[in-house]
């Protein structure tokens, strides 16, 4: 039976960047260092006002295909992650498969679920492959928060980037990606949410449970995503290394959705690790959503820290509550 593997990445960032000097300098009454200390990013990059996820999405997978010499005629599935989509309809995984130039017997297919969503994606890839549907998948994340936030929200602009990431998952006889676990409590909901767009008409049913409500469409109750990562992740991620028969002596790296640097150095507590065993990416990167695992995966190839024989946990967590992860034999 087939399996799959996580092949090479291509990330693309949009061209403009804002730097917390900037920010500051807008809004004097921000304490940026402040903010800073404690989500650990100094710089975002903002798509521009003309440019869609799918835009990053193309740029990358051609990047994707012109650095690896990847034929796309060999794709077979392109599964798309994104809570920014061009349309309502149709599904922008068609719109993507027609730009590309990929051919018509190409599956195509949407799902909306942010900052998990990278797991999930591989445990999808990992489906399709192993009942031999396909042999070469294009799981591809893209998102730009920026459109929800309005330039004086405090409580989020500071957080959020705007980036895709083109991942080729491919089938190898050896299974790589095992162990997925998956987590859902739909009463997490109102920690963060966008109200419009959807067919559910105002006033929103969701009510935030704690914080003052910014007048951006997206909001966010970061205590409360906080306590809820700290208490659901770290039990996860020992359950899953234990049904696997590891310990956490097998472990090389916690690969981790990146959130804010406080969430990350909670978790590298709660799992003993240290800054080389669950590395922190956010300085210039941001808060990417569903793009940060991928993104974090082709850093840590080009710093030559990812090397075969490598054992990894990837986890996602965030909006929904939405949490999943497993392991990966690099």
């Amino acid at each position: 039976m087939p399996h799959s593997q996580i092949g090479p990445v291509a990330v693309h960032f949009p061209e403009r960047v804002e730097t917390n000097e900037e920010l500051q300098a807008l809004n004097p009454d921000w304490d940026l260092s402040l903010l800073a200390s404690k989500t650990g990013i100094y710089s975002r990059t903002l798509a521009a006002p003309d440019e869609t996820p799918s835009d990053l999405a193309v740029k990358a997978c051609e990047r994707l295909f012109e650095e690896n010499n990847i034929d796309r005629s060999s794709i077979d599935y392109i599964l798309y992650c994104t809570q920014t989509p061009d349309y309502v309809l149709p599904t922008t995984a068609c719109l993507i498969q027609d730009r590309l130039g990929l051919r018509t017997n190409c599956g195509a297919l949407d799902y909306n679920l942010g900052c998990s969503g990278f797991v999930y994606g591989m445990s999808l890839a990992e489906g399709l492959i192993a009942s031999g549907q396909c042999r070469r998948i294009l799981l591809l994340t893209a998102e730009t928060y920026s459109k929800y936030i309005l330039p004086d929200d405090r409580s989020i602009r500071p957080i959020f980037s705007d980036a895709a990431a083109a991942t080729l998952i491919e089938a190898v006889p050896d299974r790589s990606l095992f162990g997925f676990e998956f987590g859902t409590d739909g009463s997490g909901a109102d920690t963060l949410f966008v109200e419009d767009g959807g067919a559910r008409k105002a006033p929103c049913t969701i009510r935030p449970r704690n914080r003052k409500r910014w007048k951006s469409r997206l909001y966010m109750d970061g205590p409360s995503l906080m306590s809820f990562t700290v208490g659901a992740i770290p039990e996860m991620v020992r359950d899953m290394i234990a049904k696997a028969g590891l310990t956490e002596n097998n472990i090389d790296y916690y690969l981790m959705h990146q959130a804010t640097q406080k969430m990350l150095e909670q978790l590298q507590i709660a799992l003993k690790s240290n800054g080389d065993q669950l590395p922190i990416r956010l300085a210039n990167r941001g808060n990417t959503v569903s793009c940060t695992l991928p993104i974090l995966i082709h850093d840590l190839r080009r710093e030559g820290k990812l090397v075969p024989g490598n054992t990894c946990t990837l986890v996602g967590f965030g909006v929904g509550w939405s949490w999943a992860g497993c392991l990966w034999k690099c």
